[in-house]
């Protein structure tokens, strides 16, 4: 008897996956075969949609067969022999595993900056003003992270103001976040894995082989799954090179000497990806109340994970003093003429305008606007909150429950 006909014959809705997962693998001849024998077991008729079937299994929860993680192993170590450690022998998770999509690539076959070289902003003539980049200020350290640069590496392991940091950028979502590397004592040193769940990247770590969330800054598959860890996030703004520059003339900036050769051109990298609405890979469900690829800010602050909040980033450009609360932490938005978005703790005080490096609130009372708080002259000191740009698509796939503010 044939697999095939063994399929066929004792057809179960936990094969669906894995014989979905065959066929995103298959030579196109066989690839027909497989299909054949998803629809005769599904009943259902999506042809080589796979984003469709990938969308029913997930909506349908048919369950997954007591191997598939043995399955998932022994299928993508065909690719890459690493590839074995994330799924084998039936590790914890906190995601499930059918959702878990390869990404087309190697370990880190997208591969990480370590400690790449810098330039002072003078020297760095190959940015012009209006390129994007992600800035961060870490105890007096201040970095500017090109994204033409950052979209070929998709992640930085660097040591900024004397703290090891991990960046990561996931292209496909539009989020660039910075955590601390180090938790509770321990290091984690991380890359891409290769995989992505709901269209976002999935990190691994060196150690433990853990496959860690790009959002949430959490192990999600593996060892270190359940044991209460979670990177701590810093804040980034996304901006122009010319306004940054001329905030932190001191700035030190990424090098176009990365160690490999890429076309670092702005808006290069997934040129085609950007200009359309189109999802590179599917996730069990959009929202409609955005463009998939609309820039919200997301927030997540610390002691309301539940009050996941997205703001539009068109909402904002219009309004460049916003506030909003999550939970018990009030807070307020700056918004400037580049659209950069930065968020401070308004500790219940109203804001009413702000300009350069001055805000000014509802008594009159003038704050310094700085990359690490808002400082008025009694020293009096509002601390800057973590947020980060994504696209709404990608938000939601992640947090369904999120509130929008558009």
């Amino acid at each position: 008897m044939t697999a095939a006909t063994h399929i066929a014959e004792r057809w179960r809705a936990a094969y669906a996956t894995m014989l979905l997962e065959l066929v995103v693998l298959a030579p196109s001849a066989t690839q027909a075969r497989i299909l054949e024998l998803l629809r005769r077991g599904s009943g259902q008729r999506f042809g080589a949609e796979l984003d469709r079937w990938y969308e029913w299994i997930w909506r349908m929860d048919p369950g997954t067969h007591p191997d598939y993680s043995e399955f998932k192993a022994t299928l993508y170590e065909a690719i890459d022999p690493r590839f074995r450690a994330y799924f084998d022998e039936a590790p914890k998770t906190a995601i499930r595993l059918d959702e878990i999509r390869w990404g087309g690539v190697r370990r880190d076959g997208i591969p990480p900056l370590d400690h790449p070289k810098l330039l002072p902003a003078g020297e760095a003539a190959y940015l012009g003003d209006g390129d994007v980049v992600f800035g961060i200020e870490w105890k007096g350290d201040v970095r500017a992270y090109p994204k033409r640069i950052m979209a070929w590496h998709e992640m930085v392991r660097d040591r900024i103001g004397g703290e090891e940091l991990n960046g990561v950028y996931c292209t496909l979502c539009g989020s660039m976040i910075f955590y601390r590397a180090t938790v509770q004592g321990t290091h984690h040193v991380l890359g891409t894995s290769g995989f992505l769940y709901r269209s976002n990247k999935l990190m691994y770590d060196r150690a433990t082989e853990s496959l860690w969330s790009t959002l949430t800054g959490t192990p999600v598959v593996g060892p270190l799954v359940g044991r209460g860890i979670e990177l701590e996030p810093l804040f980034v703004v996304t901006t122009t090179w010319g306004e940054w520059r001329k905030l932190h003339p001191d700035t030190r900036v990424l090098s176009l000497d990365t160690g490999h050769q890429r076309d670092y051109g702005e808006g290069v990298a997934y040129r085609d990806y950007f200009a359309t609405d189109r999802l590179m890979f599917g996730v069990p469900r959009l929202d409609d109340r955005l463009p998939n690829k609309a820039e919200i800010l997301a927030l997540r602050v610390p002691g309301s994970a539940r009050e996941p909040l997205a703001i539009s980033a068109g909402f904002l450009s219009r309004r460049p003093v916003y506030q909003d609360r999550i939970g018990r932490v009030e807070f307020v938005v700056l918004t400037d003429g580049s659209g950069a978005n930065r968020v401070y703790a308004s500790g219940g005080r109203r804001f009413v305008s702000w300009g350069g490096t001055t805000a000014v609130d509802a008594d009159g009372a003038r704050w310094t606007v700085s990359e690490a708080a808002l400082t008025r002259s009694d020293g009096t000191r509002l601390a800057r909150l973590p947020a980060h740009r994504a696209f709404w698509f990608g938000w939601y796939a992640a947090y369904p429950d999120t509130r929008l503010v558009k």
